[in-house]
């Protein structure tokens, strides 16, 4: 059996956004890093959300092994995954208007605090209310987008704007409209999407971000081990213990 064409051509789509976004997205991800860091560092807390398949780079931050014990998700019922029935409900969801509030105001989010809300289109209300009562809050806000979505498509919220004009920091991931990196002969619609590659990728070198400023901080940073590494399990029970406070994803 020879090589998929198709396959191949997935790869180098997807290798060439992430070549993109580590060289035009370096100085985003280095500020996110910091911002990050710094909310550690002062003993604020760390939220991640995304709605739908965006949920799943949110996801791959938390309790994750080499992964930074302090992020926790902030998880929306009905729009966190595909596990919900209808499936189409949490695209429903993601249009309701007043939810983001809600779920803030129920949340254990305060001033001082660090949320990164995942979008690829940002045109939603739910993601574009989440980032502006965030902001309203006092929390910094980090987004994680496609911003050609805010040129090449009409805003789903009422005011008009996307997820990137209510956000501290701007972490682009370059994906194109529709999110499909290929075409074929004789298959009529664009396919193979490369957003949740590219945007966890974003994640998880923003994570990186931070442990480094949290090191030049003179600060060990609160990541967690394998518990499928002799001593993991020891190791990560003592950093939830000395970060308990700051850890929800365990009540």
């Amino acid at each position: 059996m020879g090589e998929s064409k198709l396959a191949g051509q997935f790869f180098d789509a997807a290798i060439g956004l992430l070549q993109k976004v580590r060289d035009e997205e370096a100085d985003a991800i280095s500020e996110a890093g910091k911002a990050i860091a710094g909310a550690v560092a002062a003993g604020n807390r760390l939220f991640a959300f995304g709605a739908g398949h965006s949920s799943l780079a949110a996801q791959d931050v938390v309790y994750r092994a080499g992964g930074l014990a302090l992020m926790n998700l902030l998880a929306v019922p009905g729009v966190v995954g595909v596990d919900v029935m209808p499936a189409t409900l949490g695209s429903a969801l993601e249009r309701v208007d007043g939810l983001a509030g809600a779920v803030l105001d129920s949340s254990p989010a305060r001033a001082g605090d660090v949320l990164i809300i995942i979008s690829l289109s940002g045109r939603n209300a739910l993601p574009v209310e989440m980032a502006m009562n965030a902001r309203a809050l006092g929390l910094t806000v980090i987004g994680v987008t496609s911003v050609a979505y805010a040129t090449e498509t009409k805003s789903r919220h009422v005011s008009g704007t996307y997820l990137k004009d209510h956000c501290d920091v701007v972490l682009d991931s370059k994906i194109a409209i529709g999110d499909a990196e290929l075409t074929h002969e004789g298959i009529e619609a664009p396919f193979a999407p490369a957003s949740t590659v590219v945007t966890s990728a974003l994640m998880q070198a923003t994570m990186a971000a931070a442990a480094e400023e949290l090191v030049r901080l003179g600060i060990e940073p609160p990541l967690l081990r394998s518990g499928n590494v002799d001593g993991g399990h020891e190791w990560n029970g003592r950093v939830m213990t000395e970060y308990g406070d700051r850890i929800f994803f365990r009540h």
